[in-house]
């Protein structure tokens, strides 16, 4: 029996924030993969090497968490003032699915430094040494992102002394700036409330801010759920009941923020609403051994993305974090100490992160104009990834 050869597709394996992805431009994939629809799912599953039910991604470029599961492609932008849009696949590990209903705000860091180094940005606004804005479109939720790319000689800069609490190595510096972050349409606040009650079967009635900033983001008090917000991956990630629990609580707030209309529907929605728990600060050790004094932060945040706690924040969640916390009387500012901020310091599992937000009330709604935040970004390979025809 003959089988066919493997196709072979141009591609970049990146580092952006906390989170690593394969990057592709739309008109380096198979014609059939240029637009929407099965067979570009199919492609990006066999990329990232799933479903695969060990869980391991062992036949694919993925790394078998939802940090390390990801895919973006990216065009010349269609969109009068930008460079280059941006599309983002969160691929599922152990199901055939592919989550387009997000961002990632991590992996939004390398997009810029892709964009130039992929002629995606005109060389006319690129300086030989300084600080070049891609300006970016985000497909996925319709946002605008300005990423701000160090360049010298000419070239993306990567190398640098910035350091990322989640990330082992120093790199440059990338100011990302979420321009009006509220996710979607309608209020930022869904439900048209600060605080809501929110009831599930597991942990009955609860507090919760439900914040539609950066990604649908849903904030309840740890202490309210038997934590106390210096929890790590494996306090979470090792209890499989407490895992359920928490799915049914990110299902029943989807449901209220009216992103789907049912809870059976949330397993097809892995990637948005995201479920976080919050406290005042405290003291803890950080999975790389870091102590966390109670004056190096603000507040407590533990988020969860794909059913698992994520080791460090995602950049989006971080963005609702910031923008939860400069609004007076949301739990998140609660927790962070009842004053007025725009700046917040959070302690996450690998360590601390500072973010920016700019709130206001206009009309008796709550809107952000911007929330900025820093991390960095790096090729770690680039060449072509091999897979088989995907058949669909």
């Amino acid at each position: 029996m003959a089988f066919a050869p493997q196709i072979k597709i141009p591609a970049t394996y990146m580092r952006g924030g906390t989170s690593k992805g394969v990057f592709f431009n739309l008109t380096d994939l198979p014609e059939a993969a240029q637009q929407p629809g099965a067979y570009r799912d199919a492609m990006l599953l066999r990329v990232i090497g799933s479903p695969d039910p060990y869980g391991k991604q062992t036949d694919g470029m993925g790394g078998a968490t939802s940090s390390t599961s990801k895919t973006v492609i990216l065009s010349k932008s269609e969109h009068e003032g930008y460079d280059v849009d941006y599309l983002f696949g969160q691929v599922s590990i152990d199901k055939a699915f592919v989550d387009w209903s997000g961002n990632c705000g991590n992996l939004t860091a390398a997009v810029g430094a892709f964009a130039v180094n992929n002629g995606l940005v005109d060389a006319a606004r690129i300086p030989d040494n300084g600080v070049v804005v891609v300006r970016v479109w985000q497909v996925n939720i319709s946002k605008a992102i300005n990423v701000h790319v160090p360049i010298t000689n000419g070239e993306v800069q990567e190398t640098g002394n910035f350091e990322l609490d989640g990330v082992t190595f120093p790199a440059a510096e990338v100011k990302v700036e979420f321009m009006d972050p509220a996710d979607g349409e309608g209020d930022m606040f869904p439900t048209g409330n600060l605080i809501d009650e929110l009831t599930t079967p597991e942990f009955g009635t609860l507090k919760a801010t439900m914040i539609n900033a950066g990604i649908p983001t849903i904030f309840v008090n740890a202490a309210d759920i038997g934590y106390t917000g210096t929890e790590l991956q494996d306090d979470i990630n090792s209890d499989p009941a407490a895992l359920a629990k928490f799915e049914s609580l990110r299902a029943h707030g989807a449901v209220k923020m009216g992103l789907i209309s049912d809870i059976s529907e949330a397993a097809a929605r892995q990637h948005t609403p995201k479920i976080a728990f919050v406290a005042p600060p405290a003291e803890y050790t950080s999975s790389s051994g870091k102590r966390i004094e109670i004056d190096d932060i603000d507040v407590l945040v533990r988020a969860l993305s794909m059913g698992k706690l994520h080791h460090a924040m995602m950049g989006t969640a971080a963005v609702a974090i910031a923008t939860a916390a400069a609004i007076p009387a949301t739990l998140v500012n609660d927790a962070a100490g009842g004053v007025d901020r725009s700046n917040v310091v959070f302690g996450h599992p690998s360590g601390t992160l500072g973010v920016g937000a700019e709130a206001a009330l206009v009309n008796g709604k709550w809107t952000a104009t911007k929330a900025v935040m820093s991390r960095s970004a790096r090729i770690l390979m680039e060449g072509r990834v091999h897979i088989p025809e995907p058949q669909v």
